[in-house]
């Protein structure tokens, strides 16, 4: 028997099931009423798994969910060409294929043989739950020039392996290796 979430209880990142569409909570604030006979509501702000569509949306605290039939399967990024990414999965070495929309900017954070999760909604592939961080070679970066801190952070651009362009700090140097946020987009350390 599948599990009911109840409005008032979806938290931040809680998955649920809303007319057959996974979603993933990103915020929730629960307004109760002032006067008496009046209902607690719960405005939620949403993704929509299948689109990555964002909104809010306003439920009676009592309303019911269930759980989405949701799988995080270990994937490794092999490569991507016209027909989209492929991942290979961890377990049964199934080639798994994500479409160009469903990727977004992703790749600008994906080497060949990245470590990451896929979801997996009734058994078809729907997005990837990138790791929190990266760690990327820096393939160019801008001298960087003692006192050159005009910018009041002392950083310079750097180009990494994936193309991406960052701002690091000034001691960074072509073919040093970055820890680079995956949520931010920021450097935040060597390898």
């Amino acid at each position: 028997m599948a599990v009911l979430i109840n409005a008032i209880n979806v938290k931040r990142r809680t998955l649920f099931e809303f007319e057959n569409i996974p979603f993933c909570c990103m915020d929730s604030e629960i307004s109760t009423p002032t006067a008496r006979g009046g209902q607690t509501l719960v405005r939620l702000k949403i993704r929509n798994l299948l689109t990555n569509a964002v909104f809010e949306k306003t439920f009676k605290a009592e309303d019911k969910f269930k759980e989405p039939d949701l799988q995080l399967v270990h994937v490794s990024y092999l490569y991507s060409d016209n027909e989209g990414s492929h991942f290979l999965d961890q377990e049964n070495f199934e080639t798994l294929t994500l479409s160009e929309e469903v990727i977004g900017n992703s790749l600008d954070l994906l080497i060949e043989g990245t470590l990451l999760q896929m979801h997996k909604y009734n058994g078809n592939p729907i997005g990837l739950q990138l790791p929190t961080f990266v760690e990327l070679v820096v393939t160019s970066a801008e001298p960087g020039v003692r006192g050159d801190t005009s910018t009041g952070s002392g950083s310079k651009l750097a180009k990494l392996e994936t193309g991406m362009e960052i701002r690091v700090p000034l001691f960074i140097k072509e073919g040093e290796k970055v820890k680079i946020s995956t949520e931010t987009r920021e450097f935040t350390g060597r390898a």
